[in-house]
């Protein structure tokens, strides 16, 4: 239901309480130009006999046929802005995640954490859990890692991103990190999904490489149908015939997902690259093609890594793709946000 521009909370509230006196679950979505109200049910001959086009304030009343619903901008026409601190993904800002991609140990992780802050990241990102196609891979330090990405935070005052793996980590993963990040192996894992719409945290949810945008938008609305609406999509590249690089990054996906969603939509060039001489330049095309973020793997040290050791960038090359990049989000309007400049917090013993 369309609430027409001025609607009363009186007319409003009218239609959602007659909405669930009749059984319906609702969802109430306010913005600058209009209300929507989301009646969720699956007795749409029901729903169609309530009349609801001629109460007070109704402009029209629309059914959303797509599979996802408040992922939707027929349900949400505004962009969402998701906040993590002082930073904001939507609403014109390009805020970028960067780290290693695994927490190695502690002093590596810190100065990794102060070199890419002194580059230009707004988000610090580095995997505890660390999901591997070998089982003798690294695997990651575990809840030793998410303190060290704690430590992190408060040694830099940025925010931190890290992946959770499974429904039971949860809770664990929350109480340390600020951005709960689903994997593209995890991005069809809907008791996991499930989990993460409990929770009030942001979300950011990567594009599993064998899904559709249509399933990579309903894998979302598991987490927003969870009461959990703090939702950052993350394109990543997807696996097609062509081997030469890891993966082939969907350019295309992040204007048809815009178009589709009214969630944020973030790119990550490193894995679907694998190799960093290209990061820097999937990184512009992502922020040309009107992408909400960056997710950037940097280590001080690249071919030292642990993990990913091929597509992490130096920090020198993460300095000069935030400037590229800042170069051409400005052009479109939009800004590259950097950390506040005050000095960075003493470092503990």
């Amino acid at each position: 239901m369309v609430m027409r521009k001025g609607a009363t909370d009186e007319e409003i509230q009218a239609v959602v309480d007659r909405l669930q006196k009749e059984g319906f679950g609702v969802h109430l979505s306010r913005g600058v130009e209009a209300t929507v109200i989301g009646a969720i049910g699956e007795d749409r001959a029901r729903l169609e006999a309530l009349g609801l086009e001629a109460y007070p304030g109704v402009e029209k009343v629309m059914k959303v046929t797509k599979p996802y619903k408040l992922v939707s901008r027929e349900f949400h026409p505004e962009d969402t802005v998701v906040r993590v601190g002082n930073v904001q993904f939507g609403g014109g800002e390009v805020p970028v995640i960067a780290g290693p991609c695994a927490v190695e140990g502690r002093e590596a992780y810190l100065e990794a954490a102060l070199a890419a802050k002194a580059a230009g990241a707004t988000v610090l990102r580095g995997g505890a859990f660390k999901p591997r196609s070998s089982p003798y891979s690294f695997q990651g330090l575990g809840e030793e890692g998410l303190k060290i990405l704690a430590e992190a935070r408060e040694l830099t005052g940025l925010p931190v991103c890290t992946e959770v793996m499974d429904p039971e980590s949860v809770p664990l993963v929350a109480e340390y990190a600020d951005i709960l990040q689903v994997g593209a192996r995890n991005g069809q894992n809907y008791p996991l999904l499930k989990a993460l719409g409990r929770i009030r945290k942001p979300v950011l949810l990567k594009r599993g490489f064998g899904m559709t945008i249509e399933e990579w938008l309903s894998a979302a609305e598991y987490i927003l149908a969870g009461g959990n609406d703090q939702v950052i999509l993350c394109e990543r590249g997807i696996r097609t015939f062509e081997a030469s690089t890891r993966f082939t990054l969907d350019i295309s996906a992040v204007p048809v997902a815009k178009g589709l969603t009214h969630l944020p939509v973030v790119v990550d060039p490193s894995h679907a690259a694998g190799k960093r001489a290209w990061v820097p330049a999937l990184a512009r095309a992502a922020v040309a093609a009107g992408c909400d973020g960056l997710e950037v793997e940097v280590h001080p040290r690249p071919d030292e890594s642990i993990s990913d050791a091929a597509q992490a960038l130096s920090p020198e090359m993460f300095k000069a793709m935030m400037d590229e990049v800042a170069a051409i989000a400005s052009v479109l309007g939009r800004r590259v946000p950097l950390p506040d400049a005050d000095p960075v917090r003493a470092a503990a013993d």
